[in-house]
């Protein structure tokens, strides 16, 4: 467990926090070529269809439990 964390976990958690330092948005203060009119993009289609894969993985995964069983 512990050389799991130290070989895989560890390096993985250090890229994500040094990339999200870097990856920071800019904002949008109305310079030149600046959208005076952004575009609001909605996320609720694919938030859902990603819940209903991972209950139907999930789902499945118990049926071949049960059926080893």
């Amino acid at each position: 467990m512990k050389s799991l964390l130290l070989k895989r976990l560890l390096p993985v958690l250090a890229l994500v926090i040094t990339s999200s330092a870097v990856a920071l948005a800019q904002p949008n203060n109305g310079g030149p070529g600046a959208d005076p009119d952004p575009v609001e993009t909605p996320i609720d289609g694919g938030v859902s269809l990603l819940l209903a894969g991972g209950v139907a993985y999930g789902l499945k995964h118990l049926r071949a439990r049960r059926k080893k069983a």
